[in-house]
C-alpha cells in the first residue's frame, strides 16, 4: 500500500504527458491560423511527433540502459520540458517541427520507463494492474486532453496549454526526484535483437496489419477538428464535447476488446473491428453533413478503433510468448508510424482534395489491413497444418 499513491502519481503524470501528444489534434485549426501554415501543413506536427516517438525512442532506451531507472524517468521530463521551452519560446513553423520531435522522443521514453517502474512498485500479483493503471493515464489524455485543449485554445491561445503543461512537468520533475527510488533498470535488449523478430514472418505480416490499422485511424484522428468543423458549422462551440465523447469511446473500446477476445476469440475480434471502421468511415462518407448521423457513427468508429489495439497486443503475445515485451514494443514502433504516414496522408488530401475525402482513404487503409490480416492468419493456419 506504501508505494500505491506512487503509481498514482505515476499515472497522472502520464496523463499530463499523453495531453502533450494528443492535445494538438483538437486545435489543429488554431494552430494554422497562427503559424501562417494551410491546416494539411500544420496536420504534418503529428506526423513529426510519431516518427520521434518511434525512431527515437528505443534508440534512447538503448543508449541510456546502464542508467538506473528513476534518471532514466527524469531525462525523459527534462527531454519533454526542453520540447515544451522550445516550442513556446523559438519563432517560426520550423522550429514547432522540430519542438515536436523532441517532445515525440521525451514521451515515448517517459511511457516506457514509467511501465517498468510501477511493476516494480506494484506488491507481487498486481504489477499488470499497476501497468494498466499508467495506460490510463495515457489513454485519459484522449478522453480530457482533447477537449480541453480544445476549450483552452479557444479562450485563450494555443500555446497556453503547452505553458500549463510546461508548469506541471516541471512539479513532476521534483516530484519524480524526491519519491521515486532508485531502481535498477531491466538488461537491455540491443537493437538488432529487437529487429530480429521481424524475420518471423507471422510476427511481420500482423505488425505490417497494425501500421495499416493506425495509417487509417489517423488519417481521421489528426484531421477531426477540422472535418468536424466542415461537417456542423454552426456548431463549433460544441466541437469539445463532441471530442471528449470520441474520447469516451477510446475507453470504451479498450475494455471491449480484452471482453470480445476473451468471449469470442482473438481473429473475430480483430476482423469484426475492422469491418465496423470499414463501414462507419464509408457510412460517413455517404452521410457526411448530417449532425445526427456524423456523431454517433464517429462514436462506433473510435470504439472500434480502440477494440482492435488491445485484441491485437494479445495476438501478437500469443505468437511470441517467448519474446512479449519486443514483440510488444515493436508493435508499439509500427502503430506510431502508422500515425505518422495517415497524418502525412491525411494533409495530402486535405491539401489537394477536400477534408471531406479523408473518409475514404481511411476505409481504404483499413481495408488494406484486413486483406493483410486474411494473409496473417492463412499463414497462421498453413505453418500449423505442416507441423
Amino acid at each position: 500500500m506504501k508505494n500505491t499513491w506512487k503509481i498514482y502519481m505515476l499515472t497522472l503524470i502520464s496523463f499530463i504527458v499523453g495531453t502533450s501528444q494528443f492535445s494538438i489534434v483538437g486545435m489543429l485549426d488554431k494552430i494554422a491560423a497562427s503559424t501562417g501554415v494551410s491546416v494539411s501543413t500544420a496536420g504534418q506536427l503529428i506526423t513529426v511527433f510519431a516518427l520521434g516517438n518511434a525512431i527515437g525512442t528505443p534508440l534512447v532506451i538503448v543508449a541510456t540502459a546502464k542508467m538506473n531507472q528513476r534518471k532514466q524517468l527524469l531525462l525523459a521530463l527534462a527531454i519533454i520540458l526542453l520540447g515544451i521551452v522550445s516550442m513556446l519560446a523559438l519563432p517560426g513553423f520550423g522550429f514547432l517541427m522540430a519542438s515536436r520531435v523532441i517532445l515525440g522522443i521525451g514521451s515515448g521514453v517517459f511511457i516506457v520507463t514509467a511501465y517498468g517502474i510501477a511493476a516494480k512498485l506494484a506488491p507481487p500479483g498486481r504489477q499488470g494492474s499497476a501497468m494498466s493503471s499508467v495506460a490510463l493515464g495515457a489513454s485519459s489524455s484522449l478522453v480530457f486532453g482533447v477537449p480541453i485543449g480544445r476549450m483552452v485554445a479557444t479562450a485563450y491561445d494555443w500555446k497556453t496549454i503547452f505553458w500549463i503543461i510546461g508548469l506541471l512537468s516541471l512539479f513532476a520533475v521534483f516530484a519524480v526526484a524526491r519519491t521515486i527510488p532508485a531502481m535498477e533498470g531491466e538488461a537491455s535488449v540491443p537493437l538488432g535483437k529487437r529487429l530480429a523478430l521481424l524475420k518471423n514472418p507471422r510476427i511481420a505480416v500482423t505488425l505490417g496489419v497494425s501500421f495499416f490499422v493506425f495509417i487509417g485511424f489517423s488519417i481521421i484522428d489528426t484531421y477531426i477538428t477540422p472535418f468536424l468543423t466542415a461537417v456542423m458549422p454552426t456548431m463549433q462551440r460544441e466541437i469539445s464535447v463532441i471530442l471528449m465523447t470520441l474520447g469516451i469511446g477510446s475507453l470504451i473500446g479498450s475494455r471491449l476488446g480484452g471482453f470480445l477476445a476473451d468471449r469470442i476469440g482473438i481473429v473475430r475480434t480483430i476482423f469484426g473491428a475492422m469491418i465496423v471502421q470499414i463501414l462507419t468511415l464509408v457510412l460517413l462518407s455517404a452521410g457526411s453533413g448530417w449532425v445526427l448521423v456524423t456523431i454517433p457513427l464517429l462514436m462506433l468508429w473510435e470504439i472500434a478503433c480502440w477494440t482492435f489495439g488491445p485484441t491485437q497486443n494479445f495476438n501478437l503475445v500469443s505468437l511470441a510468448p517467448e519474446a512479449s515485451g519486443i514483440a510488444l514494443s515493436l508493435n508499439s514502433s509500427f502503430v506510431q508510424f502508422g500515425f505518422a504516414v495517415g497524418a502525412g496522408i491525411g494533409g495530402i488530401v486535405v491539401g489537394g482534395w477536400s477534408i471531406m475525402e479523408i473518409t475514404w482513404i481511411s476505409a481504404a487503409s483499413v481495408a488494406i489491413a484486413a486483406v493483410v490480416a486474411v494473409f496473417s492468419f492463412g499463414l497462421a493456419r498453413s505453418l500449423s497444418s505442416a507441423r
